[in-house]
């Protein structure tokens, strides 16, 4: 098997082009956060809050006007002619371009990589890092894609979805970058397809409920002040995390199970209790359990959100740690 040099070279530019344009989105999306302005209702939110919690009937209804009532008005002007877009929902938009752009140009270099080494693009950490941030952005923009009313505002939160993609392809570009070359023989399996591939997507879309539980929990406390108004409506939030993880939880599912099928035909059991296997299914279990109270109890708000960041720190404790310092039967995928 033969490595072509063009192409690898190719994939590397798309990659680091990839990173400028994911770079200049994030701008553009802080840009749009710093400048709308808050809401009127999300000001005084907190005094609403405490007003409601001391007050007697009806606290309930008076907290889920006050987390509902930061969704901003639509934007307009007193030129002539009608609405207009604000300054700050212009460069919201010029985000979502640049979000779509990065997303073809990081395709092209995935795509690139796995035609210059002749495989399935993600046999080691840099591929599998970028694999990961790829589904990210593409989640997110499903996300704005599917948006409402009810989640106006939520595009502003762009700029945190980025970050950790951004500092994964950095990390990926940097420390974890390797040539493309063949890879090896553990990995020369039709399951990579299928089994590392579901892995990634299912990686990639749970970065955003974890973001979204973060800034759940501060828009909650409304800390920063300054910081917490400009954030969607606490249920929105809630709801984002919630969807996302729905959707993500069963790809998890099934690429645990194929991974299991996959250690019986290489190793020759279905499990051995491998630090990545074990810290993969106690996210496993955590994410089962955010579930299942969200269903069945019906947990909403903080308990719901300390659960998913729960998954989402195991998650990130298996690829930090596990992947990177540990070592198992999965320490190839280091190299």
């Amino acid at each position: 098997m033969t490595v072509d040099p063009m192409l690898s070279s190719y994939s590397d530019m798309l990659f680091q082009g990839t990173v400028v344009v994911y770079l200049l989105a994030m701008a553009f999306y802080a840009v749009e956060y710093v400048s709308a302005r808050a809401p009127r209702a999300a000001v005084g939110e907190p005094a609403a809050v405490a007003a409601a919690a001391s007050s007697g009937g009806g606290g309930t209804a008076d907290l889920g006007i006050a987390e509902n009532a930061d969704v901003p008005p639509v934007a307009t002007s007193d030129e002539p002619g009608g609405a207009k877009r604000s300054r700050a929902s212009t460069f919201g938009r010029m985000a979502v371009s640049l979000s779509v752009l990065g997303v073809v140009l990081h395709l092209g270099s995935i795509v690139c990589r796995g035609l210059a080494a002749e495989r399935w693009p993600l046999g080691n950490m840099y591929e599998y890092t970028s694999a990961v941030c790829l589904a990210a952005v593409v989640a997110w923009l499903v996300v704005l894609q599917r948006g409402s009313r009810r989640t106006r505002g939520v595009r502003r939160l762009g700029v945190f979805v980025l970050a950790p993609v951004l500092t994964l392809m950095v990390l990926a570009g940097t420390v974890l970058y390797a040539q493309a070359a063949p890879v090896v023989p553990a990995l020369q399996s039709y399951w990579l397809v299928i089994h590392v591939t579901t892995v990634t997507l299912a990686t990639g879309l749970f970065i955003v409920p974890g973001v979204a539980s973060i800034l759940y929990l501060m828009k909650r406390s409304g800390r920063p002040a300054g910081f917490a108004a400009k954030l969607p409506a606490a249920d929105a939030l809630d709801r984002l995390a919630y969807r996302t993880t729905v959707v993500a939880f069963p790809m998890y599912t099934f690429a645990v199970i194929c991974g299991a099928i996959w250690a019986e035909a290489a190793w020759g059991r279905f499990w051995g209790w491998d630090p990545k296997e074990t810290v993969a299914f106690i996210a496993w279990v955590v994410y089962a359990a955010y579930l299942h109270a969200r269903a069945t109890a019906g947990w909403k708000g903080r308990r719901a959100a300390a659960i998913a960041l729960t998954g989402f720190g195991c998650f990130l404790f298996n690829y930090f740690v596990i992947n990177l310092v540990v070592t198992g039967l999965h320490s190839y995928a280091g190299t």
